[in-house]
């Protein structure tokens, strides 16, 4: 494969509600602002498809895997866009009848999807009368997934999961790291930057988040701060609140020259830990 050269990559900021068809239309509006800004690459955060009043509403919307309105909608816009599109989080059925696979569906400029990673670990918090219980409505996925892109070797993630440097450490070497997310207020304005930057800097990759960022119909507030960071843990561009587009550029020549500057990849002793 022929060296790649820097491009410009995206990430999306919604405040999403109940209606799916709502937030396809919002998602839609943002990503064509992202490729007309030169996005290549664009990333959609968790639940982009529906923040829905009750945790169980995304189980009433739950696809079969491979077909479905959401699904067809990532295939379509990223094939008409000629853009790759890392899918944010799709509700997809699982054997449970009462949860779904929070699933991260990634699709190339052709509308082929060619990645699916099942959100791994499930956040269970309480503060007061502030409380998130995702494995009454969420089965957890238990495979790692990474993969080859036309814009590098790419790890798959999904919100909580940053919080397990295990799993980052297992896609080492990668070039670009998603996350997308919907991280509380409290826990974002405590953890969700540091956090983010100690797994660009630990991947010696680019990190992008995209989020979820405001105040829900349902009264929920997420944190947003959408970012791009580049492998040396600096910050490329940020959006706070709202929805929006972060756009930033991506230089494989940065990542090489940060891991001949700090080999810290090829100084690992413990070598992928299967407990993720």
């Amino acid at each position: 494969m022929p060296p790649i050269s820097p491009f410009k990559i995206a990430a999306i900021q919604m405040v999403s509600g109940p209606v799916v068809q709502e937030n396809l239309a919002a998602a839609e509006a943002l990503i064509r602002e992202a490729v007309g800004q030169g996005a290549r690459l664009v990333g959609l955060p968790e639940y982009f498809c529906i923040m829905g009043m009750r945790d169980s509403d995304k189980v009433d919307v739950r696809e079969q895997d491979g077909t479905g309105p959401i699904q067809d909608f990532l295939s379509r816009i990223a094939a008409e866009l000629r853009i790759w599109l890392v899918g944010g989080t799709t509700p997809l059925q699982c054997a449970d009848p009462g949860k779904v696979r929070n699933a991260c569906l990634v699709y190339d400029e052709r509308g082929q999807r060619v990645a699916r990673y099942d959100k791994i670990h499930l956040f269970g918090f309480q503060s007061g009368e502030e409380r998130y219980d995702e494995a009454a409505s969420i089965e957890a996925g238990d495979t790692p997934v990474a993969f080859d892109s036309s814009y590098g070797r790419i790890g798959l993630s999904v919100c909580y999961d940053v919080r397990f440097p295990e799993l980052y450490r297992a896609y080492a070497p990668v070039d670009l790291v998603f996350v997308p997310s919907a991280f509380t207020v409290p826990t974002g304005r405590a953890h969700w930057e540091v956090l983010l930057r100690a797994r660009a800097i630990e991947s010696l990759a680019y990190l992008v988040a995209p989020a979820q960022g405001g105040t829900h119909p349902s009264g929920r507030q997420t944190w947003g701060h959408s970012m791009i960071i580049d492998p040396w843990g600096s910050v490329l561009a940020c959006r706070d609140s709202g929805p929006g587009v972060v756009i930033a550029e991506i230089n494989p020549q940065v990542i090489s020259e940060a891991r001949a500057k700090l080999p810290a990849l090829d100084h690992r002793k413990l070598h992928r830990n299967k407990a993720l």
